[in-house]
């Protein structure tokens, strides 16, 4: 299958300029889980918040703050960010050749293969013999997403391959790093781990003979359960329910007048009724009043009065 380039460029150095293209030399193959919902296996969606509010915050509401003390940002709007720019130029610059055996393979972050243009063929594999026969790598600029990219150019095979590559500020030193106290070794330490070496030795370094073994068990592990029919499925998300309110209040309108309001039939013999006369007040027997004997006696000369 042939490689698709996703760039291209110009290799550039004294007056000579060599058109490139650019491929993708590398490409991470970890696996990858996404957040569900447990109840229903939805897939989650993220959220920002802010603490300060308490309210989550639309991405339009988002401006970018460069921290300049503990908790203290000063603010940058987009068009300040693009003003900030490296100024682009369309080219690679290679401002040094420099012996092989000097790079550090630490500095390197990231690569990519490169191959001759239209017209460029030649240049390209003239370049690339030169460099290889005097064991050079080429040191240079390269312009890419507003920043101006530290690079490596390097004999890979039949072509080259672009290194892009930290600055030193952004490497640490191995000084930082403990080692404890030196420590002296006898002949017989010394030649037992050179045996132990030599046991596990090869000719070269051949990585197809590695693989991931978490992902390949991730991905036995899914077709397993895919087989099983052990499959979440992620429900599809309900569309927003549109509701005209006019046409809301007409139908609750229309909805109150096919069922008027139920009323118990108790209550509606009640309501129908003529109102009953006023019961006339009975004379309540002394004998069923409880308590002392002058309040007994108070009651009784009231209700003679009543009955007078």
């Amino acid at each position: 299958m042939v490689a698709r380039p996703t760039s291209s460029t110009t290799i550039s150095f004294g007056l000579v300029s060599i058109p490139v293209k650019i491929y993708t030399a590398t490409s991470a193959q970890d696996v990858h889980f996404n957040q569900l919902h447990k109840k229903c296996g939805g897939r989650l969606k993220q959220k920002l918040y802010c603490p300060v509010d308490d309210e989550y915050v639309e991405r339009t509401d988002i401006v970018k703050g460069y921290e300049i003390a503990k908790n203290q940002y000063v603010q940058f709007a987009e068009e300040e960010l693009r003003a900030l720019d490296a100024e682009r130029f369309p080219t690679l610059d290679l401002v040094q050749f420099v012996p092989e055996s000097t790079v550090d393979f630490i500095y390197i972050e990231k690569s990519q293969y490169l191959g001759p243009d239209k017209g460029g063929d030649k240049a390209f594999n003239l370049l690339t013999k030169a460099m290889r026969r005097m064991e050079r790598i080429a040191v240079g600029r390269y312009w890419s997403r507003g920043k101006v990219q530290l690079v490596l150019l390097r004999p890979y095979k039949k072509g080259l391959v672009l290194h892009q590559v930290y600055y030193a500020n952004e490497v640490r030193p191995y000084d930082d790093v403990e080692l404890g106290a030196d420590q002296r070794f006898s002949q017989g330490e010394e030649d037992l781990a050179a045996r132990l070496i030599e046991q596990l030795s090869a000719d070269a370094f051949a990585p197809e003979q590695f693989h991931d073994e978490y992902a390949e068990r991730v991905r036995k592990a899914a077709d397993e359960k895919a087989a099983g029919s052990q499959i979440t499925v992620a429900p599809e998300q309900p569309a927003a329910q549109i509701i005209d309110l006019f046409e809301a209040l007409k139908q609750s309108l229309r909805d109150a007048k096919r069922e008027p309001a139920k009323v118990k039939p108790a209550a509606a013999s009640a309501l129908n009724a003529p109102a009953a006369p006023a019961a006339e007040a009975e004379p309540t027997p002394a004998r069923t009043l409880k308590g002392p004997r002058k309040a007994r006696d108070k009651v009784e000369r009231t209700t003679k009065r009543k009955l007078a």
